[in-house]
């Protein structure tokens, strides 16, 4: 057995080794710039109530305050990422309250905003559609609808311009973007918009159906702040649809005043045609002239062309 004595110098090396070790850590923790400046700025906090509470200065110290140590949102180095930790003094207690951070901020908003643009079956990039990217140096008609596009954001105040845009034009010519543009612009002015694929939703509404959901459906697309139907003309056509289905929902936001915006492949008098015969071989012009009527109350016509960008 080892003797009393060796043991009790091997104890006092160690400990004066562990006391060594925790002067080292309080010294550079009352040090640390972040504690110095802390200490001069926060009101009753004194270096003696400082050294009761180096654990808490050390949680403080040792994480980014304002987004200086790290290198993004996603690469944060904090104990709760996207918040800074904030010291508070309650007698002679610090306490580390959180915050979230500018970049925590700024994702949050960036991640309502995108909330706010609901789609059915359209395609990602939509999301990333911005003013700043269309293209100036295309055909004089596209720059026309280039023109319309920023004259709509441009109206955009407390209440909502009524009418929206028809784009029609050939395949690939980038209508749906300039849905995407507007579609996210309202974004940033809070104002929900539903961004719809046609013929997907012709098989939605077939669908819902079975699940007793048609009607509710149906009562959000008229209802939304902002509709856009996207492609509207090449979804199979049926009476029960065109009638039941897209004239109501029409015929409700014209009444409310509520803005649509529409891309196609048709120009309007085209359309007509289109949405007069049905997949059974039903002729309804009447009714589809009601539907082309309703378009023109809650839209200004624009036509786009240009190259098929799809294949560049």
């Amino acid at each position: 057995m080892e003797p009393i004595q060796e043991s009790l110098k091997k104890w006092m090396r160690n400990n004066e080794s562990f006391q060594n070790r925790m002067n080292q850590a309080r010294k550079q923790v009352l040090e640390a710039p972040e504690v110095k400046r802390l200490i001069e700025e926060k009101e009753g906090l004194t270096r003696t109530i400082a050294e009761k509470n180096l654990i808490k200065l050390h949680e403080y110290q040792n994480q980014s305050l304002a987004c200086e140590k790290c290198p993004s949102r996603e690469k944060c180095i904090n104990i709760l990422p996207g918040y800074v930790p904030r010291a508070e003094v309650d007698g002679e207690e610090i306490k580390i309250a959180y915050d979230k951070c500018p970049r925590q901020i700024k994702k949050e908003k960036e991640e309502k905003q995108r909330s706010l643009v609901k789609s059915l079956y359209m395609p990602k990039e939509l999301h990333e559609a911005s003013v700043e990217r269309l293209d100036f140096s295309g055909s004089e008609e596209r720059n026309e609808a280039i023109m319309k596009t920023v004259a709509y954001i441009d109206k955009l105040g407390e209440e909502l311009p009524q009418k929206g845009l028809y784009f029609h034009g050939l395949f690939g010519v980038g209508k749906t973007y300039f849905l995407g543009v507007i579609a996210n612009e309202l974004s940033n002015h809070n104002v929900e918009t539903m961004v719809i694929y046609m013929p997907e939703l012709v098989r939605e509404m077939k669908a819902s159906i079975k699940d007793d959901s048609l009607t509710s459906k149906v009562d959000a697309f008229k209802k939304v702040p902002v509709l856009m139907l996207d492609d509207i003309g090449a979804e199979s056509q049926s009476a029960w649809f065109r009638d039941e289905i897209l004239g109501s929902i029409l015929q409700h936001r014209m009444m409310e005043g509520l803005p649509v915006f529409f891309t196609s492949n048709y120009s309007l008098k085209e359309l007509e045609q289109v949405m007069g015969y049905t997949n059974k071989g039903e002729v309804g012009a009447l009714k589809a002239t009601r539907i082309i009527e309703r378009i023109r109350q809650l839209s200004e016509t624009v036509e786009v062309s240009g190259p098929n960008r799809r294949n560049q």
